[in-house]
């Protein structure tokens, strides 16, 4: 089997879809040896700003000397970004044969699993043979019944920011999906907690008075913010000077979440040494997130795909761009509410320009330039990546503003194709 052969395997359509329970997961796993049970995590769940804070935290776990892998989804532009040890990807050699081992064990079940329960088994696997100390674990969907929850009780639980999403297999509520993504909270672990909504918090802490888990919630007054630039930003907590590499105000909140975390592993024993901390947040990447690709036009990429991360990209602009006006380049999936996040970003627009994301739940590109038509804005439909680009970039000019924003199955492909042109142009 060829690492193509495995991404072709794993993807298949006919168990590609999401799928939630934990029954095939666990016998799954019980086929492969319960790897997971020889591992430990910080497990994270949330509605934004998950992979941020696996990024971070796992950076800063590197340059505490210690073999940190870390679980992600989705990927950016390489399917092997979703299993990572010390920041790098898993190679496609060691892929091709734990998902040949994992194949033989999954058609040998009568329900087979999922993409995502596929790659969990994976992705264990992978960690156990590397011997890593801890394994930064994000959650894929929800927290209760999402495939990474067949893990015994972590040594941290995270919950950053909750807002409202899969509610068609999360819950109707805000509460109802705090419920659910507080499911990862096991007896036996520490907690922390994003204190966004009132009710969000109350769900988080009624779960850990039950369970008897010692929990943080992140004071925000902690943290001062100094100064802010393209080029990263700077922030006090408890009095001691950060730098993040990270763009936003939403990340340094992330940050402060972040560093709850820390101090709980440190009260379990982790050694995290402060230059470590500081060293991570200066140094961390994570691609598509209000990411600087280029500055001629100045072009800034983010994965953003749901109300909150329109509201989060809104106060970067504000910040960053002040009064001045940008070309977006966008693509949505229809059952996102794209309404309400293009609706917050027409303020900040001089015209759009629109793609299709690589999905079967994709809006198409002429059905958004529709949208905007009806809300008198001008918008054109593009017919694919590299042109998408090509025209926002004449559109705004050198000395202008292109964001591209809507949905992490766009961002990818902004990634890879503005290399490409770009690399062409320097040639």
């Amino acid at each position: 089997m060829t690492k193509e052969e495995a991404i072709g395997y794993i993807e298949n359509y006919g168990w590609s879809t999401t799928r939630l329970g934990l029954e095939r997961t666990r016998e799954l796993l019980e086929r492969v040896g319960n790897p997971q049970k020889k591992l430990k995590f910080v497990h994270v769940a949330g509605s934004n700003g998950k992979g941020s804070t696996c990024a971070m935290l796992a950076n800063i776990m590197q340059y505490s000397g210690y073999k940190v892998g870390m679980y992600i989804s989705p990927y950016i532009q390489d399917f092997c970004e979703r299993i990572q040890i010390n920041g790098e990807y898993i190679d496609g050699d060691s892929l091709a044969r734990i998902t040949e081992y994992v194949m033989a064990q999954a058609e040998a079940m009568d329900d087979h699993p999922s993409q995502f329960e596929l790659v969990t088994a994976i992705g264990m696997i992978y960690f156990l043979e590397n011997n890593v100390d801890i394994v930064v674990l994000e959650v894929g969907m929800g927290g209760a019944l999402d495939s990474t929850n067949a893990i015994d009780a972590p040594e941290v639980a995270v919950i950053t920011n909750i807002g409202l999403e899969h509610t068609e297999y999360l819950g109707n509520t805000i509460e109802e999906i705090a419920a659910n993504k507080a499911g990862i909270i096991k007896t036996g672990c520490n907690a922390v907690c994003y204190d966004g909504a009132p009710s969000v918090t109350e769900v988080v802490k009624e779960v850990c008075r039950e369970k008897g888990v010692a929990l943080k919630c992140v004071d925000f007054a902690r943290l001062i913010p100094l100064e802010a630039s393209l080029e990263g930003q700077k922030f006090l907590w408890d009095g001691e000077e950060y730098e993040l590499a990270l763009l936003g105000d939403h990340q340094l909140h992330n940050a402060a979440t972040v560093l709850n975390v820390v101090e709980a592993l440190e009260e379990r024993g982790w050694k995290i040494p402060p230059e470590a901390v500081k060293e991570g947040l200066k140094t961390v990447k994570w691609p598509a997130r209000l990411e600087l690709l280029g500055r001629k036009p100045l072009f800034l990429l983010d994965g953003g795909h749901n109300p909150q991360c329109a509201e989060a990209l809104a106060a970067a602009l504000d910040k960053y761009l002040g009064e001045k006006k940008a070309v977006f380049l966008l693509g949505v999936l229809a059952d996102k509410d794209y309404p309400s996040m293009m609706n917050m970003m027409l303020p900040y627009a001089s015209e759009f320009i629109c793609l299709t994301p690589f999905s079967d739940r994709a809006l198409p590109a002429d059905k958004l330039a529709e949208f905007f038509h009806g809300l008198g804005a001008k918008a054109t439909a593009a017919p694919d990546y590299p042109k998408g680009i090509r025209m926002a970039e004449k559109a705004a000019g050198k000395d202008g503003v292109v964001v591209c924003f809507g949905s992490l199955y766009l961002a990818g492909h902004i990634r890879t194709e503005y290399g490409k042109l770009h690399s062409r142009k320097k040639a």
